[in-house]
């Protein structure tokens, strides 16, 4: 445990060795979901932080994530969350959405970071050096803080749309693309908060013509 601990915190000790001290993580939850919103959370942890349990948000279970994300923003230096909204990602497309947002998160910090970190995605036109790595929620202390963040804002969005709309199960898919959700939109069509720009959601789909 203690190996994986200190493994997890590489990356900042090294930039905090070579002068930097408010390390920013960005990630994002819910980039591949038919439906809700994607939500981006970027992390300044303190170099004192207890990384014991801290690990991507995929890993943990969601009781796990909880005490995760209550003990980040206890202890976190800065946070920072920004949502992107169905209809916003339609007109301006996933991937120009993601790196807005992962962007977004990071300029809304209270606190200015001094670099920052991202999950596989390089995150352009930000004002401090940055470094993408690969799988950097698994392998890098404030990404993987920043994914339980994003991840725990988005489930509780999706538990608030399950309360709208009960019969797409949203509260057991995330809006992601099961069996059981294609089986909802076959039945019973898209919502407003369904992703309409995404295979077998919208009507450009419904005759294979896109």
């Amino acid at each position: 445990m203690v190996e994986r601990i200190l493994d997890l915190g590489r990356y900042e000790r090294s930039l905090r060795e070579q002068g930097f001290s408010r390390i920013a993580g960005v990630d994002e939850a819910g980039r591949g979901a038919l439906a809700g919103p994607m939500v981006a959370a970027a992390v300044i942890l303190p170099e004192w932080f207890e990384l014991d349990g801290l690990a991507d948000s995929k890993v943990l279970s969601p009781a796990q994530r909880q005490v995760c994300y209550e003990r980040i923003l206890a202890g976190a230096t800065a946070v920072s969350v920004c949502r992107a909204a169905p209809a916003t990602i339609d007109r301006r497309g996933l991937h120009r959405m993601n790196l807005a947002l992962l962007r977004r998160a990071v300029r809304s910090l209270p606190v200015p970071p001094d670099y920052v970190l991202s999950d596989g995605w390089s995150v352009p036109r930000l004002r401090v050096p940055a470094l993408s790595i690969k799988k950097g929620d698994a392998v890098t202390a404030s990404v993987a803080a920043a994914s339980v963040v994003a991840k725990v804002v988005r489930d509780r969005a999706m538990d608030r749309l399950h309360r709208r709309f009960p019969q797409f199960g949203f509260d057991r898919h995330r809006g992601y693309g099961t069996a059981e959700h294609f089986a909802a939109l076959e039945r019973l069509g898209p919502t407003p908060i369904h992703r309409l720009s995404f295979k077998g959601v919208g009507p450009a789909w419904d005759d294979g013509r896109a």
